[in-house]
């Protein structure tokens, strides 16, 4: 299996766990250990990045980080921190998929 493919698949893994640690917040009604289980993700996922495609790539992830929110809504600023982390995810997965056509010639 090419490098390509394993970084897009470690990507898509990651995508759903977060999304499963959001569906689990919501139907507990426990967005504190929603968040808890954000941060331990994202701790698990920056040496994965680095693994898969590189130090400055996981640096950047590592800085990611959801600005101020003024909703009084725990799960929906949750909810806000999961989409800019599935964002960077969904943006890194477009860059190797790019880096991948120039590669294989077919951009």
């Amino acid at each position: 299996m090419s490098e390509r493919v394993q970084a897009l698949e470690m990507i898509q893994e990651q995508i759903k766990e977060l999304d499963a640690i959001l569906k689990r917040a919501g139907s507990d009604l426990n967005t504190v250990g929603g968040s808890e289980r954000v941060a331990k993700w994202k701790v698990r996922t920056i040496p994965l990045i680095a693994a898969h495609l590189g130090q400055q790539d996981a640096q950047r992830f590592s800085d990611t980080r959801p600005g101020p929110s003024f909703t009084n809504d725990l799960l929906e600023e949750l909810s806000d921190e999961v989409e800019i982390y599935r964002s960077f995810l969904v943006s890194l997965a477009e860059k190797v998929k790019k880096a991948g056509d120039t590669i294989d010639g077919s951009a």
